[in-house]
């Protein structure tokens, strides 16, 4: 891998941010918001920004750069795409329970839903995100889904889930920030509004630089050409490389029926296998 260790520099940079906002964020709701439960009410609430920082941020960050970890690079292929689907098929489980909780929240206490900015790219989010699972488990995990269909949609698929982790970044910027309006209004107690920067507007304020310092280096690895993860036979003959005795011959041959020229079926093959085998991921 070139520049690796800035790869490791931005992967350590994701890891500690991708933590520290799951801590701010319990902090948040437990020290100032009252804390956890299932109760229809405020605290059936506080799941929403928890569940939705640890899912829909969080896993869906690492999900989105999983295949760019250089150590997994001697890992098969399937199984890195189940490990990929897993990732994400978790991410959204959390994503519908803290959905649960505030649409819950809101019928109780007959608050309207969908009204804000925040809800309306949240749910569009969520929606996509749904849909790109569901095609991206029938193109790239059923086995009898066309190589020319899978080739097709890699590059939207690998559009898709920047675009929709962006969104993700977005909306919890947005809900994080609604919140805060809400419960630090002007009062009795001016001292706590939020114009006058309480230490828990502080707190999720830093919280939310957190979430956008995170989302900058997940795309950034997730972006850069030299940290793709190498086509499948070069990682076999990386993985061989201690424990056979491949020879330069192999490897020539190997270079050579890719120097076949474009015209020729055999390139087309070529070209079609490498772009299923590829990903930005």
């Amino acid at each position: 891998m070139e520049n690796f260790r800035q790869f490791v520099v931005f992967l350590l940079a994701a890891v500690l941010l991708g933590t520290l906002s799951v801590v701010f964020a319990l902090t948040w709701v437990l020290h100032w918001r009252g804390g956890l439960a299932w109760d229809l009410g405020l605290l059936e609430f506080n799941w929403h920004p928890v569940l939705s920082i640890i899912g829909f941020i969080l896993i869906n960050g690492l999900a989105v750069i999983i295949y760019r970890l250089p150590w997994t690079w001697n890992v098969s292929k399937p199984l890195m795409k189940y490990i990929h689907a897993g990732l994400n098929i978790a991410a959204f489980v959390l994503i519908v329970i803290s959905l649960v909780a505030v649409f819950d929240f809101h019928n109780s206490k007959s608050i309207p839903n969908m009204y804000s900015l925040h809800s309306w790219i949240g749910l569009a989010a969520v929606i996509m995100y749904a849909l790109q699972i569901v095609l991206g488990l029938c193109t790239f995990l059923l086995p009898f889904t066309p190589t020319y269909i899978k080739a097709f949609y890699m590059s939207i698929h690998v559009f898709a889930g920047l675009f929709i982790f962006g969104m993700a970044i977005a909306a919890a910027e947005m809900g994080i920030t609604e919140k805060l309006i809400f419960t630090l209004r002007s009062g009795s107690n001016i001292t706590l509004s939020y114009s006058r920067s309480p230490p828990e507007a502080i707190l999720v304020n830093t919280l939310g630089v957190f979430i956008l310092v995170f989302g900058g280096c997940i795309l950034w690895i997730a972006t850069r050409p030299e940290w793709k993860r190498p086509p499948e036979h070069i990682n076999k003959i990386i993985g061989n490389e201690e424990g056979s005795t491949l020879n330069e011959t192999n490897v020539s041959a190997e270079t050579n029926m890719e120097r076949v020229p474009e015209g020729t079926a055999r390139m087309r093959y070529l070209n079609l296998e490498e772009a299923c085998q590829r990903s930005t991921f």
